[in-house]
Order: C-alpha cells, then sequence, then structure tokens
C-alpha cells in the first residue's frame, strides 16, 4: 500500500522499534466481523443456527470473526431477521466498555451506519431511550434501516448538530457515545479510500470537529454520567491530545478505567506535551497487536452522583381514533402494544418517553407501528421486527432452503396453509416480515426497499 510520506515518518517517531511490525501488519489479510444481537438472539444460539464457522472477538461477548472471503452473511436469511449485525472487530470496543443498564438515558452523537447505536440499544432491552443522531441526512437513512432491522423500539433517529441537541437536551443523558469523526489512519489497512481521506482531512480539519462534539457532549451528560469517546485513528492530537486538553477545561469530568484484557493497550501520555499519566486509563487496539483494526477509547466519567429522570409517560390518543388498529390487536396478536401512543398524520406510533422534539429534524421517534387508513390498520416492516412468533395469531414458518423463503424476500407472492387475515413471517422462527393471506395466497408485504 502507499501510504503518505509524510504519514509513514509520523509513525516511526510514534511507535519506534514497532513500526516494522505496524507496516507488516498491512500484509495480514482483511479481518470481518459480526456482532450477535441479543435483543433477538443469544450469542451461542447465534452460533448454533448459523452454517458458517464463528471465531470470538476478545473485547466483546457478543462479537464474531467470520471468513469474509467464502461468506457474505448479508445475503443470508438470518440478516433480513435482525439476529446480527455486521461490523468491524475493533468498533465493536466502544458499545461493549461503555457500561450501560436498561433505563439508561443514552445518546449516540455520530451514529451512522448504527453501530454502536444498535449494540447500545441491545443493552438497554428496551427499557429507557436511545437517541441516534448523525450530522449526515443521507446517511440517517441508513442508519433508520439498521435500527429499525434490529427491532429497536424505544429509539429517536435524529439529523442535527450536536450543539443544538445540547441546548435542548441539557444534563438529560446519562451515557453519551462519541465517536467522533476522524482522519481515519486505523482503517488504512482495510479501506485505501481511507487513506485518500486522510490527505483531504488531516488531523487539524478533524481536531476542530472533535472539539465541539466533546463540548456538546458534556453539556448533555448529567452529573455521574459517563461519555465513551472513540476514534479510529491512531494520530494523539485526535486521540490523547484531545482527551488531555478537555480534562483540563473541564475539571469536573475523570478517565475511567476500563477491562483491557482482550488486547488493549494503555494510552500514551508520552504522545503528549505534558500529557499526564492518567492518560494511561485510555486504550488502543494495535492492528499488529490484536486481530481487528486500529482504535482508540476512553472513558469520561462526570464527577457526582448520578441522577435519575423519569422518561416515560402515557402519552395515548382518544380510542376513537384508533378503532382500526385495537380491532387488528384483538384479531392478530397475542402481544398488545395499548399505551404510549401517538399519531402523526395517519401513521401511529409508540412513544414510551417524554422529549420535546419541536423544531429538530426528526427521522425517527418511537416505534412505528402502521398506518390507520380508512376502516383498516396496515401494519409496519419495523413493528415486525420488534416480535417474536408467539407474539402474533396466525405466522408461517420456512425452513432455510425453503423456495417459499427466498420468493418472499424478492417480494413475490406465493401459495400458503394458513388462515385468512395478517400474517408473521419467519424463518426458522425468527421473523422477517408481514403478509397478508387471502384464499390460501399470500400477498407480499415485505418492504420493498429490504428486498434481497
Amino acid at each position: 500500500m502507499n501510504l503518505p510520506i509524510e504519514y509513514t515518518e509520523k509513525m516511526k517517531k510514534l511507535l519506534g522499534n514497532e513500526f516494522e511490525a505496524y507496516m507488516e501488519s498491512f500484509n495480514d489479510k482483511r479481518l470481518y466481523g459480526l456482532r450477535a444481537n441479543t435483543l433477538k438472539i443469544s450469542p451461542e444460539e447465534l452460533e448454533r443456527v448459523v452454517d458458517w464457522e464463528l471465531k470470538k472477538v476478545p473485547w466483546c461477548k457478543e462479537g464474531f470473526y467470520y471468513d469474509g472471503e467464502s461468506v457474505r452473511p448479508a445475503k443470508h436469511p438470518f440478516y433480513n431477521g435482525g439476529l446480527f449485525y455486521i461490523q468491524e472487530p475493533s468498533a465493536m470496543s466502544t458499545g461493549a466498555m461503555l457500561p450501560i443498564k436498561p433505563g439508561d438515558r443514552v445518546i449516540d452523537l455520530c451514529a451512522a451506519p448504527g453501530g454502536k447505536s444498535t449494540q447500545a440499544a441491545a443493552r438497554l432491552k428496551g427499557e429507557g431511550i436511545i437517541v441516534s443522531n448523525d450530522i449526515s441526512a443521507s446517511r440517517c437513512m441508513a442508519l433508520l434501516k439498521n435500527i429499525e432491522l434490529s427491532g429497536v423500539a424505544n429509539a429517536v433517529i435524529t439529523n442535527e448538530e450536536p450543539k443544538k441537541l445540547a441546548e435542548r437536551f441539557e444534563g438529560f443523558f446519562n451515557r453519551v457515545i462519541v465517536d467522533a469523526p476522524c482522519s481515519g489512519e486505523g482503517m488504512f489497512r482495510k479501506d485505501e479510500g481511507a487513506v485518500r481521506s486522510w490527505e483531504t482531512h488531516k488531523t487539524e480539519f478533524c481536531c476542530g470537529l472533535q472539539r465541539e462534539i466533546l463540548k456538546a457532549a458534556a453539556k448533555l451528560l448529567c452529573s455521574g454520567g459517563i461519555i465513551a469517546y472513540s476514534t479510529c485513528t491512531f494520530a494523539p492530537e485526535e486521540d490523547e491530545g484531545m482527551i488531555w486538553e478537555f480534562l483540563n477545561e473541564n475539571k469536573d469530568f475523570e478517565l475511567l478505567d476500563f477491562d483491557k484484557s482482550g488486547g488493549f493497550i494503555d494510552g500514551r501520555p508520552d504522545w503528549v506535551e505534558n500529557g499526564g499519566n492518567e492518560l494511561k486509563k485510555c486504550g488502543r487496539l494495535m492492528p499488529y497487536k490484536v486481530k481487528g483494526e486500529g482504535h482508540f477509547l476512553c472513558l469520561l466519567h462526570k464527577k457526582g452522583e448520578e441522577t435519575e429522570k423519569e422518561v416515560k409517560k402515557d402519552t395515548t390518543v382518544s380510542n376513537k381514533l384508533l378503532n382500526d388498529y385495537f380491532e387488528f390487536t384483538d384479531k392478530y396478536m397475542n402481544k398488545k402494544i395499548n399505551d404510549n401512543l401517538v399519531m402523526h398524520k395517519e401513521s401511529l406510533f409508540s412513544v414510551p418517553y417524554c422529549l420535546d422534539l419541536r423544531g429538530l429534524r426528526v427521522k425517527r421517534s418511537g416505534l412505528y407501528l402502521g398506518d390507520c387508513k380508512k376502516n383498516r390498520f396496515e401494519p409496519s416492516q419495523a413493528f415486525a421486527m420488534t416480535l417474536k412468533k408467539d407474539d402474533v395469531k396466525i405466522s408461517v414458518d420456512y425452513e432455510l432452503e425453503d423456495d417459499n423463503l427466498s420468493r418472499y424476500l424478492r417480494g413475490e407472492s406465493f401459495a400458503v396453509d394458513c388462515k385468512d387475515g395478517w400474517a408473521l413471517v419467519c424463518v426458522k422462527g425468527y421473523p422477517l416480515g408481514w403478509g397478508k393471506v387471502q384464499k390460501g395466497r399470500l400477498k407480499n408485504k415485505y418492504l420493498p426497499s429490504w428486498m434481497n
């Protein structure tokens, strides 16, 4: 690989006698990873049901390596079922090391395409709230799909500048994820495009963005809360240097230790002018030491007792507007969502939290259940992805080799042997979407933009 001379000279100074080992790592094969979505399946069960080899990622208990040269998981029906998320192994470390429990209030400020947000959402187990934000409107579309595909019901997706969110929600969140835009040096081995981007968006440009995002993150955080700050660069200016600057300007913050046994090395205070020893609490995954790309991570704790905030409220709209929805749930559902319902025009959402979103660019607020049309309710793809087979009264379930499974994922209609009405279509018990059965034929309701 042709690396910029300016970059290699810099890395020689930083790495010293480890520089040759770093350069030799460019000859290694690219690594591929996926992460079990524990909203739907345990890591152990995923290992059992897939028909390709998985090897554990040491720093993420839900993470696995797979052979990307011979396997295409994104073409597998289990991907369509949201059973796993395809993610670079080192990138799994941020969500793995940030302590999150059900009921937490989490915001991911640079969320697209959704790896860290879906990882955090799985840890929430449907309780609390995850706000997934990205400043790019186009990238928010991929973020929305991945949130819905993963079956996340308690998410808000916004398309805003972090500064604006901080002005609105000051002190509300107890966990903030900042996977900061960076110069991408840690991704050079995986992506030659990252090298070209480095030559355009160098460290100085990225530092300005990181500084502003961290300022917003600090404002969003409540007392006792934690910011997870990560990058995929080796640049000290964007890593230890950025954190040292932040700590000097925010005396109410401190660095926390985290589990580095999976392969992290300590942060390098010696890479920063007058850097303090506490910077050793930061961590790095180095591609010549672990099976993964370059990654930097630290946990910033806001001193003080953690504050609790009420996020749930009943916002149920009048039953008169929802007769068709209630008729649908009575007829077809074993599991019913009858509380915290909000109508937006003809669309129905379940919004189990109280956030003032007025004036913000919002791509999705809560779980999109479907549309209340004249004399009928049509359930959404997002709704289907939050369900289990036993949650519905009518379902059709296919084995992986069944031709009807392929037909369904292509959007085709076909003959089925079940009662008329709305049916949940599944693969080996895991939901894929809806179909409407009439006289022994299933009319395909799989979301067209998700079709293979």
